[in-house]
């Protein structure tokens, strides 16, 4: 796997999201400091191997060890049973669900406890409401800041709507409407299964106080953002540098090339 920016490891199946120095890729694809790793996901069902690619690349950075996965976004029982058995199957990886459904599981120090001791924690995909209204000044969401910030380099995965959430803001489930998010990104903001061709969404949130990039995540690519500026991209992905701006073509469908025209697109909502 191509990199940009950083040291370690390659692999397969990514490219390197952009050249130059590494303090111009921290300042291009900013996030929380820190040696930890956050994976950002665009969608894409893995029960037909969409997501194997982008899984590949997170789990190549990953120490040994069970992954925990939080379904706070879905609410569903047999979601994290069914991802499980797909992890062993095709990675021959173990994986718990760490029980966070609500906001009194998030608050429950055993819970945030075992999110530091796995090797990953995989944010399961959903409604991003219902992950931030059980995560949202918790314990846990406390827990998740510690394993990208901290110097041990933890790794946290989010897909779908969960990697919307990684954001400064997200979008809610209610039209029109706006949260507040991890803030992992501090100025930036995530639209999950992306279409280039349908991007006001995405602009729309940039035109949100605070807000100066957006990344558009196609289903089954991946950013992946490490420590010093590092950043890795799986399949092809869009980075957007205002609500005006062209979309920037990242990974295996572009160099760094733009796409379209500002406001491009006939999507509504």
């Amino acid at each position: 796997m191509a990199e940009a920016g950083g040291g370690g490891r390659g692999g397969e199946g990514g490219a390197s999201i952009a050249a130059g120095p590494p303090g111009d890729q921290a300042r291009r694809f900013e996030r929380c400091p820190g040696e930890g790793w956050l994976a950002l996901l665009g969608g894409g069902e893995f029960s037909f191997g969409q997501t194997l690619d982008a899984d590949r690349a997170w789990l190549a950075r990953c120490a040994p060890g069970v992954v925990g996965f939080v379904p706070a976004a879905s609410g569903s029982n047999d979601y994290p049973r069914h991802f499980a058995a797909y992890l062993r199957q095709a990675f021959g990886r173990e994986l718990e669900t760490v029980p966070i459904y609500r906001p009194r599981d998030a608050r429950r120090g055993r819970n945030a406890e075992r999110l530091r001791e796995v090797a990953a924690v995989y944010l399961g995909g959903g409604v991003t409401d219902h992950l931030l209204e059980a995560l949202a000044g918790s314990p846990a969401a406390a827990a998740l800041g510690d394993l990208l910030g901290g110097r041990g380099g933890g790794m946290v995965v989010a897909i779908a709507a969960a990697a919307q959430a990684a954001g400064v803001v997200a979008r809610s489930i209610a039209p029109g409407k706006t949260l507040p998010g991890f803030a992992w990104l501090p100025a930036g903001v995530v639209e999950p299964n992306f279409d280039p061709g349908h991007d006001r969404r995405l602009r729309r949130l940039l035109q949100l106080p605070g807000v100066r990039w957006g990344l558009g995540l196609p289903a089954g690519s991946a950013v992946l953002l490490g420590p010093g500026g590092a950043a890795e991209v799986v399949g092809t992905a869009f980075r957007l540098g205002g609500p005006d701006a062209d979309l920037e073509v990242l990974g295996s469908g572009g160099d760094g090339g733009t796409h379209g025209g500002a406001g491009g697109g006939g999507e509504e909502g």
